[in-house]
């Protein structure tokens, strides 16, 4: 197989933001406003995520459009399964946090251990790919917990929330370029944070102002940030400006 994941772009990390935020928003927009449940929510878009997943091991290569409806999708489900801990079981955020912060540090090591490597340039092969995923869905469910438990559970709110986990991606990024961190353990520490940057962001732009948003609602956010995405996946489907052109079997 190609590479089943894209190449690592501007494109790649405007995409990842906004799905993150979309995963807030759409989350809450199926829950309250279309009054579906929690429960009922999360078994509709887990069936979804599955097939979709389904399609995504299926495909021989990156497909844009199938891949990153699975990061929209598992961003939602990743949200779905911190809530569900939190509100149907009680479970406070602080537990939450470190629950999915134990679980995605398993599947590192156990990636790790398996095929002694966790770039994100090598993924072409099931098992890879199958570690690759589950990574995503606990980064997921983890910066959903983690914002929340900054935003609300220690009162900074979304904004100062979203400005601090903005600060923390900077800082990785200097790190970086400036002081030559290594690129995998930089990128996975980014994909983290811009999971709970983008919850803040989203419960910015959509909650109320008297609870410290701009009120937009999650129908209005959900809708500008879905179709921002739609525009640069069909950008990427035509130009293929973030595929890898040929087997890459340099582990790095």
């Amino acid at each position: 197989m190609l590479n089943k994941v894209p190449e690592i772009t501007i494109y790649f990390w405007i995409i990842k933001i906004m799905a993150t935020t979309v995963g807030e928003t759409a989350a809450d927009f199926l829950n309250d406003n279309l009054n579906m449940g929690l429960t009922n929510t999360t078994y509709i878009m887990g069936v979804l995520l599955l097939i979709t997943l389904y399609f995504q091991f299926k495909s021989r290569k990156y497909v844009p459009r199938i891949y990153w409806l699975a990061v929209v999708l598992i961003s939602v489900v990743g949200t779905l399964g911190s809530d569900n801990l939190t509100d149907n079981f009680g479970v406070s955020l602080e537990t939450t946090t470190i629950i999915f912060g134990i679980l995605m540090l398993v599947t590192f090591a156990a990636w790790y251990l398996s095929e002694k490597t966790l770039s994100i340039h090598s993924i072409y092969t099931s098992k890879r790919e199958a570690f690759y995923w589950l990574a995503i869905l606990f980064t997921f469910a983890l910066g959903t917990a983690a914002g929340d438990l900054i935003a609300e559970g220690l009162n900074f709110g979304y904004w100062i929330s979203a400005l601090m986990f903005a600060a923390l991606i900077g800082m990785v990024t200097i790190a970086y370029y400036r002081f030559k961190l290594n690129a995998v353990l930089a990128f996975w520490i980014a994909y983290i944070l811009t999971r709970p940057f983008g919850a803040s962001l989203g419960d910015f732009l959509s909650q109320p102002r008297h609870s410290g948003g701009l009120g937009l609602g999650t129908t209005t956010t959900s809708a500008i940030f879905l179709v921002t995405i739609l525009g640069l996946v069909i950008y990427l489907t035509k130009t293929r400006r973030d595929e890898t052109p040929f087997p890459n079997s340099t582990d790095e």
